[in-house]
């Protein structure tokens, strides 16, 4: 019998197992620790752009309400915080990093070494896990898995995974 494969109908699935990502030579993930620390530094850049608007906040009393000083607080903050807002977009689009990043020397590229585009970056790595990880009672368990995930052994996490970037020492 010619062209016939005998296949066990009762067999166990087989699945393909991926390959993982080869990257290039000069590209090396950036460790766990200084990927930490930038984020740590972006979040006390933020903190302090938001100070004044909780000291603006704090002002409010009930009889006179927030006041011209807490209202010019809350204002400030909000410039500040487009400002900021801006100046990272511009940072992410010229060389695929944020401050903190910048600071630590690391940048967010495409695993075959290319530039990663504002748009993926944006929409895949930021807008879509922020957007998942606001869903009731589903949104928690997924944004301490997209943490944990670094823990792998290519450190990328789930952000990284949706958008195809890694975070590179520079």
């Amino acid at each position: 019998m010619e062209g016939f494969e005998y296949r066990n109908p009762y067999a166990a699935p087989t699945a393909q197992v991926a390959v993982p990502v080869e990257y290039r030579d000069e590209l090396e993930p950036a460790d766990r620790g200084r990927r930490l620390l930038a984020y740590l530094i972006d979040l006390g850049i933020s903190l302090v752009v938001f100070l004044p608007a909780v000291v603006g906040i704090f002002r409010y009393r009930p009889e006179r309400g927030i006041g011209a000083l807490g209202g010019s607080l809350i204002m400030f903050s909000a410039v500040c915080a487009l400002a900021l807002f801006v100046y990272t977009l511009i940072l992410l689009h010229r060389n695929g990093q944020s401050i903190g990043k910048r600071v630590m020397g690391m940048r967010i590229v495409r695993t075959d070494g290319s530039r990663a585009s504002l748009r993926r970056m944006v929409g895949l790595r930021y807008l879509v896990p922020g957007l998942i990880g606001s869903i009731p009672y589903v949104g928690w368990v997924f944004s301490l898995a997209n943490v944990l995930w670094i823990f792998g052994e290519e450190r990328r996490c789930l952000h990284d995974l949706f958008c195809d970037t890694m975070v590179v020492n520079d």
